[in-house]
């Protein structure tokens, strides 16, 4: 009886071996027993080759629009004018935040009010989805052109919000037709198991300082127990536009006669019969 069910089980093993069972093929014993759940290092190895960095399209002439005017960057304007305007559009939206959306590359025009990402969180496929960031900071970096933001993405999939920590972020102007922002990495906890980094980076290629909307191709992924990612084009939507940087500065009004005298420590002169109105420069008296 023990040497039937013993002959049972190896066949049973060996069936499912050859039949291509991929849970079993790639663990080993200790692997099944500490944690069944957890990737084994071959899944690991083919998550970093499915997550091998998309090929953003790199942008042939960045589009900067202004006075309700649109034209390549190229044609008259630096990568100074460029980064100047980009700082900002993002220093008067600080702590605010912006909305995103799939957008048309050509005409600059959402198609959907977030982008798509596809995932696998632990074995089950589904989609993540990205539709907001709040800025949290704006810092001007050491380097020229360099711009160092916090980021607060609002990530969901399945009808969840996992807790994610801020992202580090650099946005770069190397020339007119190079803009670029990228991360180091933030982390998401979309499993129970462990945290998910995510790696974002935005090629800028549309510029609308008008209405305070930032477009370009962006390439995101994910890698830990929920992995996946996607590419495609992407427009960043502020509540404000790039200008003004402060409010209208009023002209400050003349102080009164009262106010003069307790300013000086004595009556005011009543210059209505004299000088007052021949422009001539009065002189209040002051109390020693």
């Amino acid at each position: 009886m023990i040497r039937k069910l013993s002959s049972s089980i190896l066949l049973l093993g060996s069936i499912m071996l050859v039949s291509g069972c991929e849970y079993f093929r790639t663990r080993t014993p200790g692997d099944f027993l500490s944690n069944p759940f957890a990737p084994s290092a071959a899944e690991y190895e083919q998550m970093g080759k499915d997550m091998e960095p998309a090929q953003v399209r790199a942008p042939s002439s960045i589009v900067v629009c202004r006075s309700h005017q649109c034209a390549p960057a190229k044609l008259s304007m630096s990568k100074e004018y460029v980064y100047n305007s980009l700082l900002h559009l993002f220093d008067n939206n600080n702590y605010q935040k912006a909305l995103i959306c799939q957008a048309d590359p050509y005409a600059h025009t959402c198609l959907e009010n977030y982008i798509t990402l596809p995932i696998t969180a632990g074995i089950t496929p589904t989609n993540a989805y990205i539709d907001s960031v709040r800025i949290t900071d704006v810092i001007i970096g050491k380097g020229a052109n360099k711009i160092n933001l916090v980021l607060n993405y609002n990530v969901t999939y399945g009808s969840q919000t996992p807790d994610c920590t801020p992202s580090k972020s650099i946005l770069f102007a190397k020339n007119v037709n190079h803009v670029l922002l990228e991360d180091a990495g933030y982390t998401c906890k979309m499993t129970t198991i462990g945290q998910s980094t995510i790696k974002t980076v935005f090629a800028i290629d549309y510029i609308d300082l008008d209405y305070g909307y930032i477009g370009g191709y962006y390439s995101i992924g994910i890698s830990g127990p929920a992995y996946g990612g996607g590419s495609g084009y992407m427009i960043l939507r502020m509540p404000k536009n790039a200008y003004p940087l402060a409010p209208e500065l009023k002209a400050p009004t003349a102080p009164s006669k009262k106010k003069q005298a307790n300013i000086f420590g004595a009556s005011a002169i009543d210059t209505s019969s004299s000088g007052a109105n021949t422009g001539a420069v009065q002189v209040f008296p002051i109390s020693k």
